[in-house]
């Protein structure tokens, strides 16, 4: 789950006996050069519980950075061309003179993970499996969970562009009907 994730891949996400998602976070050491390695001691089953302060300022200021670029995060094709004009950006701008990868990503994984909460039963969550931990959308009775980071990072890496509106647009159908009107 947290292959591209900059955010505490340490995090512990436990349940109480109810079945029900919540308990503390607490760092655990692991992460390779290639990425987080694999916790045989976690389920793979990910684990779900609210976001707290520091990942809400997180969700906040990602949605600055994109109001500041005048980006809609409700318009499907407004997004997807930000999206697509800032990893184009990237691309052509010398190794040496690019700024922080992550960095760069930030608002795209944060609008993309605001157009779902914004349009499905999905909410804001933190998560975490035997790979990691990372924030995520995620809802409903059937632990449907969508880690926007992965999104933007498996195509940010691949160069791939025009992909939003498909994508996003198919997760919003896919969940037509669980949300609560």
């Amino acid at each position: 789950m947290a292959w591209f994730s900059r955010k505490d891949k340490g995090a512990d996400v436990t349940g109480d006996a109810s079945g029900r998602q919540g308990g503390a976070v607490e760092g655990v050491e692991g992460e390779g050069p290639d990425g987080p390695e694999f916790d045989p001691t976690v389920p793979m089953r990910p684990r779900v519980r609210p976001i707290g302060d520091a990942e809400a300022a997180r969700v906040a200021a990602g949605l600055a950075q994109l109001d500041a670029l005048g980006v809609d995060v409700d318009d499907l094709t407004a997004l997807g061309a930000g999206f697509d004009r800032a990893m184009g950006e990237w691309t052509a701008t010398p190794e040496r003179r690019r700024g922080d990868e992550d960095a760069s990503r930030e608002p795209w994984v944060i609008g993309l993970g605001e157009h779902l909460v914004r349009n499905t039963d999905l909410e804001w969550s933190l998560v975490r499996d035997a790979f990691g931990s990372d924030l995520a959308v995620a809802g409903g009775e059937d632990d449907f969970v969508v880690v926007p980071s992965n999104l933007v990072g498996a195509r940010w890496m691949g160069g791939q562009q025009g992909w939003v509106p498909g994508v996003l647009g198919h997760l919003v159908r896919v969940r037509e009907g669980r949300r609560e009107r």
